[in-house]
C-alpha cells in the first residue's frame, strides 16, 4: 500500500493536483479580499482587477502573448467551443461563404462534438485519421484544405496517449490556405514549448487544472494581428472584451497566473525529472509484466505519458479493479449506458480492439516520486498477475 493509506497518484492526464505555491497565491483572495474586480470604484475592487490583470501577464508569457490577447474562460472546454463556434459563428454573419471545420479523429470530445455541433448550422465538418503513432501527416491536412476551409483544429498533445502533434508545419498549411487555425493546448500548455511569435495559431485553449492550478477556470488565446473575430457564447455584461461576459473569479485567476508562471519557469527542469521517473516505470513494469507493449510508442510524446497494453486477455477494468486501493490510473474509456467502450483514441491509431480494453493511461507528473512509480510498478504486477489467474481459470 502507498503511505499513509493513500494510493499513487498516476492520472496526471485526467488532473494534477494543486501546486502548494499556487494555493499560498490564491488563499488572500478569498480570505482577506474577496472584492469583485469588477468593482474598481473602490479600493478593494481595484486591488482585485490588478491581481486579475498581473494573472493575465503570466498566462500570456506562457505563450509569448500580449494579455490584451488572453480572454478568461472556465477552462479547456469552454474554450474550444468559444474558438470554434465563436469563429464559424462570426464568420458566416460576416456573409463568408466557407463551411468546412476540420478536426482530428484523436480529439478532445469537447472539440470533436464542438465540429460536429456545426453541422446543424450548415458548417460542413471535416474528421481527419491519424497514421498508427497518433499523428496528423501534413499531406492529409493538405489535401482536405483543398475544398475553401474555414478553421482548422489540432490538439497539442493527445490526452490518452500524449503525442505531439507538429503544429508548425499543420499551422503554417492552414494558414497558407487561408484558414483560421486553432490548437487545444489543455495538455501541451507548460510541457510543450508553445510561442505564438513564431506559432501561426490565430486561438489557443488552455486549462488551469491541467499545469497543476485551480479546477473551472482557463483561457483563450484571441490573436490581435492579423485580428480574429469570434461571436460570443454567453450574453452579458460584456466582460473579457466583449467575448466572454461573467464575473471574473479573481482566487482562480491569481491561481490560474501563478500556475503558468510557475510552468514556464520550471518546465525544462520538470520535463527532466518526469521522463526519468517514467523510464523508471516503464522498465519496471517489462520486467513485472512480460509482453506489456506501449501504444502509439512511435510517435513524439510527452515525458510523462504511458499508455501501455497488458497481455495475457486481461482488461484494464480487471487491472483497475485489483490495483483499486493502491493506484489511481485511467482506461481512458468512456461510460456509455453503463458499459465502458474501448478508447476511440486508441481505436483511431489501429489497436485492436481486445488490446484498447487491456490498455491503462497513466500519468506521470511533478510531485510522482521514484517510491511512487516503484510501488506502482509492483502494484500493476501483482494486479495483471492475479487477473491473468482468474482469466485462465475461467477459461479452463
Amino acid at each position: 500500500m502507498a503511505i499513509s493509506n493513500r494510493p499513487v497518484y498516476l492520472d496526471n492526464h485526467a488532473t494534477t493536483p494543486l501546486d502548494p505555491r499556487v494555493l499560498a497565491a490564491m488563499r488572500p483572495w478569498w480570505e482577506e479580499n474577496f472584492a469583485n474586480p469588477h468593482s474598481v470604484e473602490h479600493i478593494l475592487g481595484r486591488a482585485a482587477e490588478e491581481a486579475v490583470e498581473a494573472a493575465r501577464a503570466e498566462v500570456a508569457a506562457l505563450i509569448g502573448a500580449e494579455a490584451r490577447e488572453i480572454v478568461f474562460t472556465s477552462g479547456a472546454t469552454e474554450s474550444n467551443n468559444l474558438a470554434i463556434k465563436g469563429a464559424a459563428r462570426f464568420a458566416a454573419a460576416q456573409g463568408d461563404t466557407r463551411r468546412r471545420v476540420i478536426t482530428v479523429a484523436t480529439e478532445h470530445k469537447c472539440v470533436l462534438e464542438s465540429v460536429r455541433d456545426l453541422a446543424g448550422e450548415g458548417f460542413e465538418p471535416v474528421v481527419l485519421p491519424v497514421g498508427p503513432d497518433g499523428l496528423l501527416a501534413p499531406e492529409v491536412l493538405q489535401e482536405a484544405l483543398r475544398v475553401p476551409t474555414l478553421l482548422v483544429s489540432v490538439m497539442a498533445v493527445n490526452n490518452e496517449i500524449g503525442v505531439v502533434q507538429d503544429l508548425p508545419a499543420l499551422a503554417a498549411i492552414a494558414k497558407e490556405a487561408g484558414a483560421l487555425f486553432h490548437t487545444d493546448a489543455a495538455q501541451g500548455a507548460g510541457r510543450v514549448a508553445l510561442d505564438v511569435r513564431a506559432l501561426p495559431a490565430d486561438l489557443i485553449s488552455i486549462s488551469g487544472h491541467k499545469i497543476y492550478g485551480p479546477k473551472g477556470v482557463g483561457a483563450l488565446f484571441v490573436r490581435r494581428r492579423p485580428r480574429v473575430r469570434l461571436q460570443p457564447l454567453f450574453s452579458g455584461g460584456g466582460q473579457e472584451r466583449g467575448l466572454r461576459s461573467g464575473t471574473l473569479p479573481a482566487p482562480l485567476l491569481v491561481g490560474l497566473g501563478e500556475a503558468a508562471r510557475l510552468a514556464k519557469a520550471e518546465m525544462a527542469p520538470d520535463a527532466t525529472r518526469i521522463a526519468s521517473q517514467r523510464d523508471r516505470l516503464w522498465a519496471a513494469l517489462q520486467q513485472e509484466v512480460p509482453g506489456v507493449a506501449m501504444n502509439g510508442a512511435s510517435g513524439p510524446r510527452v515525458p510523462g505519458n504511458l499508455n501501455i497494453a497488458f497481455p495475457g486477455g486481461v482488461t484494464a477494468q480487471a487491472l483497475m479493479e485489483a490495483s483499486v486501493e493502491e493506484l489511481c490510473v485511467s482506461t481512458g474509456s468512456a461510460c456509455s449506458s453503463a458499459e465502458v467502450e474501448p478508447s476511440y483514441v486508441l481505436r483511431a491509431i489501429g489497436v485492436s480492439e481486445a488490446a484498447a480494453r487491456s490498455s491503462l493511461r497513466i500519468g506521470i507528473g511533478r510531485f510522482t516520486s521514484p517510491a511512487d512509480v516503484d510501488l506502482a510498478a509492483a502494484a500493476l504486477g501483482r494486479a495483471w498477475r492475479q487477473a491473468r489467474s482468474v482469466t485462465q481459470d475461467a477459461a479452463e
